[in-house]
């Protein structure tokens, strides 16, 4: 199954739902961080939600995710499109933590501190807003994030299955957002659904789809909107960091050609490797004004 999320209204038009399968971009990201168990649950999860999040909005705008725990997997970053692009990273990939039962303890790993949103959205200024974790495993601080930071209540619901090979089986989520004018009815039943639903990655990993799954969450009646396809897609390129080197300025590409003779730049969000040899390094120089 190919990733992607479908977005829909339910209850009457009281609510607004989003489900998506992010399996293969999950799994892309592991293997290109070479991440170990736990912190490719955390990541994972970070991707999904992100990735709902930057369907929530329209044109040519960004939002980047900034997870900053006190956790031994350190912090976590993504970046997201509205069009279901998402790339991110983890700051330690080697973590691999786990509760007596066995299950991958993320909260743990992701420790205490803050969740900061940004959204770039193509206008004069950036936005920022905040919120503080509340248990590290991700769904239950963005429920609260929705919540504190933008007066939406929400419910959220995020899984990722690793294998015992470390290879990842099912990655997928949903966003649950009330809209104002819901019933307390309604909330009543919506509450009691999700209290009985199956884990999302457990869903995933016996074959539901994203429709399937806003079958269960809905009580098999919504409205579609839309369908929107995911993937794990990195921006970066030669000659961004061809800009980041000019500007270090022409004191330090000096130094950098007398001492080292040449540069290597990674990219945090997909590990490609760029090389600049002293010849790259002097046409740069020449581009300095």
């Amino acid at each position: 199954m190919k990733d992607y999320l479908i977005k829909a209204y339910a209850f009457d038009g009281t609510v607004r739902i989003y489900t998506a399968v992010t399996t293969d971009l999950v799994a892309h990201a592991q293997q290109i961080h070479d991440l170990w168990p736990t912190s490719a649950a955390a990541l994972g999860r970070l991707l999904t939600v992100s990735v709902i999040m930057g369907a929530m909005y329209a044109n040519e705008q960004e939002l980047t995710i900034r997870v900053e725990g006190d956790g031994p997997i350190g912090s976590m970053v993504a970046t997201t499109t509205t069009r279901g692009q998402v790339r991110g990273y983890v700051e330690n990939p080697h973590v691999f933590l786990q509760y007596n039962s066995g299950k991958l303890n993320v909260g743990q790993s992701v420790g205490n501190g803050f969740i900061h949103v940004t959204k770039d959205l193509k206008i004069r200024d950036m936005f920022t807003s905040s919120s503080e974790i509340q248990t590290g495993e991700i769904a239950e601080d963005f429920a609260y994030y929705f919540t504190a930071s933008e007066q939406i209540p929400s419910a959220v619901g995020l899984g990722v299955l690793v294998n015992d090979d470390n290879k990842i089986l099912s990655s997928g989520g949903f966003i649950l957002q009330v809209m104002p004018g819901c019933k307390s009815e309604t909330i009543d039943k919506i509450e009691d659904l999700i209290k009985n639903l199956t884990p999302v990655s457990e869903m995933i990993k016996k074959g539901f789809t994203p429709e399937d799954i806003m079958n269960e969450i809905s009580g098999n009646s919504y409205q579609h909107l839309e369908t929107l396809d995911l993937n794990y897609y990195c921006t970066c390129s030669r000659e961004k960091f061809e800009k980041g080197l000019i500007s270090l300025g022409k004191e330090q590409l000096e130094e950098i050609i007398t001492d080292d003779k040449k540069v290597e730049t990674v990219c945090h969000f997909c590990n490609s490797r760029y090389q600049f040899d002293e010849e790259d390094l002097k046409k740069l120089m020449k581009e300095i004004k």
